[in-house]
């Protein structure tokens, strides 16, 4: 039941942070939202998130991580809830989706290390396969409910839907996981500068990313920004590892495994969210798909993530961690590329085959490279290493959005310009802003509207079409990468090598 429980916590985030893409036109309609108001709805839940995943892991593995996971269900619920009654802006809907970043801050890397501490070494693969594939299903899953709320009911309800999850966490919780998971006792102090020092790097150089796509890359403010981020980065780094009780152990980051691992998780979710953010457009403005179409549609990859993770524990165990986990990136590589084929014309099989190579690749790939990096952490300190695999998380997907999303509405305003040249300026301008806006654009031009829809269409596809084979590349590098990296034992020798030190 404990694990059962954990997921139900862990699915609450997973479905609220990817259940939003699919409502990004709706929010567009009717709060009137911009690219960049579209990019903020997801960028402030991975800001915030990111950049305190390392404070309330440490907060957890010394107070407890259940005091942790309860508090941020009851924080998730309630803002959950205040969203679907009352928010009417796009400004309270940014401010709303970066407390649920604090919330998610709380659930999500303590449901990894409570599972990873409950669970002796020769059970954890299995469960923690099964914790990566729920996430890996909520985030697919987020999608197909977010449609089919909205094909009845308002875009509200994509936040309603969390609060009685929450609550079901939360009782089930109470009774079920156990109370003294990850209590230190009093064993070393709260590292007060590190966890300032963390939350300022990582939010300053997710902030820079962010704000880049508005100002510019090169800006003076971009620049300065990127810097500041990373030096305090870098005395965070400097002060953990002279501390007596560092919140980040950078040690870790000498196994191959460990760092091998971390960094093909933040290039997938680099790729994934970034990749994701323009299909979900895709699918509903040019395609004209309903939500709950697009639900339909995207139900596959859903489909094929669970179908796939119940056998990964046995295909590593025959193949081990580094061909399973090289092989699925290869897949989901694959899969992007496939993407990049797509026009306006495509029919539906164009896009099943590559979004079901995607989904069985990242399934093959996200349970072991989780497992890899989580058996290099000691069982005390099991927050930090969960904290670290989340912010590879969140750092890949903020980056994904903020690039990818950069590169996709350049290319799309640049392939646009010559479509709109004598229209008004106001109506250049908000025909390049966004897709919906080019859409609302090309409806009000009378006789030239339709062939002005199929430019807005054509000129979306372009940038679509560029950043999905960014996507593409950069999985590709994160094969490479762990194929020659990571160690090539089985994950039972990496597992038991983990335990070892956890017993030192």
């Amino acid at each position: 039941m404990t694990l059962l429980v954990l997921c139900l916590a862990l699915l609450v985030t997973m479905l609220a942070n990817t259940s939003l893409s699919v409502s990004l036109p709706f929010l567009s309609r009717d709060l009137g939202a911009s690219t960049a108001d579209q990019q903020w709805f997801s960028n402030a839940y991975a800001l915030v998130f990111a950049g305190l995943l390392f404070t309330t892991s440490a907060l957890a593995d010394r107070y407890g991580r259940k005091r942790m996971l309860q508090a941020g269900l009851v924080l998730f619920g309630s803002v959950s809830l205040y969203v679907w009654l009352f928010v009417s802006s796009s400004a309270e809907l940014i401010a709303a989706r970066g407390l649920l970043g604090l919330g998610g801050a709380m659930i999500m890397p303590v449901t990894l290390s409570i599972l990873t501490t409950v669970f002796p070494s020769g059970e954890r693969t299995r469960a923690v396969g099964i914790w990566a594939a729920v996430s890996g299903a909520g985030s697919a899953l987020g999608p197909v409910i977010a449609g089919v709320l909205l094909q009845y009911f308002s875009w509200e309800s994509v936040f309603a839907i969390n609060v009685p999850v929450a609550v079901l966490a939360v009782v089930a919780g109470i009774r079920y996981v156990p109370a003294h998971v990850g209590r230190r006792d009093g064993h070393g102090g709260l590292d007060i500068p590190g966890a300032l020092l963390s939350t300022a790097g990582i939010t300053l150089v997710v902030y820079a990313l962010i704000s880049a796509q508005h100002v510019g890359w090169t800006a003076p403010r971009t620049l300065i920004m990127v810097a500041v981020g990373l030096l305090v980065t870098a005395v965070f780094v400097v002060w953990e590892r002279r501390a007596a009780d560092p919140m980040l152990d950078v040690r870790l980051f000498r196994s191959s495994g460990f760092s091998a691992s971390a960094l093909a998780l933040t290039l997938v979710f680099f790729a994934m969210i970034g990749v994701f953010f323009a299909l979900s457009q895709t699918i509903q403005i040019v395609y004209g798909y309903t939500p709950l179409q697009a639900a339909a549609a995207m139900l596959p990859m859903s489909i094929m993530m669970m179908l796939v993770a119940p056998q990964v524990a046995r295909i590593v165990g025959r193949f081990g961690p580094r061909a399973t986990i090289s092989t699925g990136l290869l897949l989901a590589g694959l899969g992007l590329a496939g993407l990049s084929t797509l026009d306006v014309e495509s029919g539906y099989w164009h896009l099943l085959v590559p979004l079901v190579a995607t989904s069985t690749g990242m399934s093959l790939a996200m349970a072991p490279a989780t497992d890899q990096l989580m058996a290099n952490v000691p069982r005390e300190r099991a927050g930090m290493g969960s904290a670290t695999n989340d912010v590879t998380r969140e750092v890949g997907a903020s980056l994904g959005v903020a690039i990818l999303g950069s590169v996709l509405s350049s290319s799309y305003a640049a392939e646009l310009h010559d479509s709109l040249v004598g229209l008004p300026a106001a109506a250049r301008e908000a025909a390049t802003a966004s897709l919906p806006g080019g859409m609302q654009v090309a409806a009000g031009q009378g006789e030239r509207g339709d062939a002005l829809a199929r430019e807005v269409a054509n000129a979306w596809m372009h940038g679509s079409q560029i950043a999905y084979l960014a996507g593409a590349a950069l999985i590709l590098v994160a094969a490479a990468v762990t194929w020659l990296f990571l160690p090539h034992g089985t994950p039972q020798a990496v597992s038991s090598a983990g335990s070892d030190r956890r017993e030192e």
